[in-house]
């Protein structure tokens, strides 16, 4: 990771992503979560595009995000050696390699913020927005005790419409540990739930957009 280029990138690229996105920054509550983080968190989105990651980047501007990559990015020519100077933490989905998940510890442990997108895929057509979400974060926040931060993107990019982000309030996933249930049922349970705060998120832009 390179604080260099990503401090270059964010600087010279904010008028850029204005343009493209114009994005605008609504809040469940934003005395107890803006878009500054303090200490470490986990910040999980929804996905509806590879644009995602760069308008995260710009909404929470103060951190460095160490997000959660496919491992399909990081073999497309110089994107490769971008994304990890940029602070992208590989993840082989095709792999049994839990690499990911120590290092993802390891810097909520310094004080990180770590983003991810827990669908870990984009939706095909047809398919329910938004997707299952995986458990390896869950796991990652109850490890560590970071919050999670949920966010919810509308994916206008690109389009005369604006994209739209909603930042929910934190949640500490220790707290809804069922001492009763085994590791698999918790994590599947504490995933959609977040799942679904997510999806609320979604409906409250809704509803002001109405």
């Amino acid at each position: 990771m390179s604080k260099l280029l990503i401090g270059f990138v964010k600087l010279t690229g904010f008028p850029v992503q204005w343009l493209c996105f114009r994005t605008k920054v609504t809040y469940r509550n934003r005395v107890v979560q803006s878009r500054r983080i303090k200490g470490s968190a986990i910040v999980v989105s929804n996905h509806t595009a590879v644009y995602d990651y760069a308008v995260l980047l710009f909404v929470f501007f103060g951190r460095i995000l160490r997000t959660q990559m496919a491992e399909l990015l990081f073999q497309k020519g110089l994107l490769g050696p971008f994304l990890k100077g940029m602070g992208g933490i590989r993840v082989d989905r095709n792999s049994h390699d839990m690499g990911f998940v120590r290092e993802s510890i390891g810097i909520l442990e310094k004080g990180g913020v770590l983003c991810v997108f827990p669908e870990a895929r984009l939706a095909r057509p047809g398919e329910e927005k938004p997707l299952p979400f995986q458990t390896s974060p869950f796991y990652i926040a109850l490890e560590s005790g970071a919050p999670i931060v949920p966010v919810y993107t509308n994916g206008s990019y690109f389009q005369k419409k604006r994209a739209r982000v909603r930042i929910g309030t934190p949640i500490d996933v220790r707290a809804m540990w069922n001492a009763d249930e085994d590791e698999k049922t918790n994590l599947t349970r504490i995933a959609e739930s977040v799942r679904q705060t997510v999806i609320e998120l979604g409906k409250e832009l809704e509803r002001e957009e109405a």
